[in-house]
């Protein structure tokens, strides 16, 4: 079964439980990031846990910027070293999102997006567009005029 990104940036929209789950799925929604090379789709939670905690490490040491990562990791110390786990890598540029899940694209376990070294992450722009807000003509205040009482208004 294929998982579109929109698919996957939906679900990861729900997850209350990654703190930067709108950066990472605006990162999936944006019309330059594809999909990577994925040898190692099917995977476990022991295997991740092991790789990002070795990842942190490695962020910290580098001054690699990452969103989501503590989340992820939280979320893989809580499930069993064998759980079957989904890993969607996606990319452009030097940047970089994993995204894991328990097979169907809806229950999502975390995702990470990193760049390389000590760079900033970019703010990718989201797809919907905003309305702007129209300016109406001044309209004369109904508040009282204090001043005008003591005669300074």
């Amino acid at each position: 079964m294929s998982i579109t990104r929109r698919q996957l940036a939906a679900s990861l929209r729900a997850c209350t439980h990654v703190a930067d789950r709108e950066a990472i799925a605006r990162f999936l929604l944006d019309p330059a990031t594809e999909a990577s090379l994925n040898p190692f789709r099917e995977t476990s939670a022991g295997a991740q846990r092991s790789i990002w905690a070795g990842q942190a490490f490695e962020f910290r040491s580098s001054r690699t910027e990452a969103l989501g990562l503590a989340c992820l990791l939280r979320a893989l110390y809580t499930l069993p070293a064998g759980e079957p786990l989904v890993q969607e890598l996606f990319g452009v540029g030097p940047y970089r999102a994993a995204i894991y899940h328990l097979g169907d694209g809806c229950q999502l376990i975390g995702a990470v997006l990193h760049g390389r070294g000590p760079m900033t992450l970019p703010v990718f722009n989201t797809l919907t567009q905003r309305r702007t807000a129209r300016r109406s003509p001044p309209t004369p205040s109904r508040q009282l005029d204090l001043f005008a009482f003591v005669g300074l208004g």
